[in-house]
């Protein structure tokens, strides 16, 4: 049953907060590897005009975000609220809620990506951010913080160290490693803020220079990984991302590899080595199943033929 159900499931959907410009969209072209911005659908698949969508404020957390380069993911994008905002926010539960237990498994968010902004390292947890993971109750659906924009740190870094006396040379020289104490500073705050709220953060990924397309975000597709719930759900994300191989290696041998083998050990179950590489390579993005052969993708690399028999 569990395996009909996880069938059902064809991507990955993830609903994306956070205030505005906190990066978001930034932070979706990198894991979908585009330098494009996502094409909009309404609830029903329709294309939603790019007019309206370019509308100054225009927001509708029902629809669908989706990059050419990986349609394996499904984004939402919830509209930044603010204190007070009730409006937005009882929309905003009101989603939350019904995605997280709607009765169509196609339609259900599988992890929320709250970010938060290091250019607003001075009100880092605002009561909007309390009233969440206060009163939001995401169920089985896991929340991880993203801490955006940290290349922000910069320069209060450098000011700290001249307001020190530091010669400017020198100051530029040490405050890279500043920002680092910085960081560590505002997320140990945050996570002591957010970790008194009824419904606290289950991760929390910092991200640099996502304004490059080289940006390393793999620390936030392990975290990812590592929340969900459910093994189907974790195989649908790491298949899904295509970032990391040495992140699919590493599940294909935690959750595949080594508990056959443990059980082939112990008498309880017959390894077959066609079957095995057959479910270990599921783990790998872009899979496609045909008889005997089994085609994949690796990131930026050419074709890879396995034969399974």
């Amino acid at each position: 049953m569990a395996q009909e159900y996880m069938k059902n499931i064809e991507r990955f959907r993830i609903l994306v907060m956070g205030r505005a410009n906190a990066g978001k969209t930034t932070v979706l072209q990198r894991v979908c590897n585009s330098t494009e911005k996502p094409e909009i659908f309404d609830g029903k698949g329709n294309k939603v005009c790019d007019a309206e969508c370019s509308q100054r404020g225009y927001h509708n957390i029902e629809n669908e975000l989706m990059f050419q380069s990986n349609p394996g993911f499904v984004f939402h994008d919830s509209c930044g609220f603010e204190a007070g905002a009730t409006k937005q926010f009882d929309q905003m539960k009101h989603f939350v809620v019904d995605r997280a237990a709607t009765k169509s498994v196609k339609e259900r968010i599988h992890a929320i990506w709250f970010c938060i902004p290091m250019t607003d390292y001075h009100r880092t947890v605002t009561a909007a951010e309390q009233k969440f993971f206060n009163e939001c109750d995401t169920g089985h659906v896991p929340v991880i913080v993203l801490l955006t924009k940290v290349d922000a740190l910069y320069l209060p870094a450098l000011r700290g160290l001249l307001d020190e006396g530091v010669a400017i040379a020198e100051a530029k020289e040490r405050a890279a490693g500043m920002q680092g104490e910085l960081l560590e500073r505002w997320l140990d705050h945050i996570k002591h803020e957010l970790g008194k709220c009824n419904f606290p953060p289950k991760g929390y990924v910092s991200l640099q220079k996502m304004h490059q397309e080289s940006a390393d975000y793999s620390a936030l597709m392990q975290c990812t990984a590592n929340v969900l719930n459910e093994e189907g759900l974790q195989r649908l994300f790491i298949s899904t991302q295509q970032s990391s191989i040495a992140l699919c290696v590493q599940y294909a041998v935690q959750k595949t590899l080594r508990t056959r083998m443990e059980l082939g050990f112990v008498g309880r179950l017959q390894v077959d080595p066609k079957e095995l590489g057959f479910e270990l390579l599921k783990w790998f993005p872009n899979c496609n199943v045909s008889g005997q052969i089994l085609l994949t993708y690796g990131v930026n690399d050419a074709p890879m033929l396995y034969s399974l028999a």
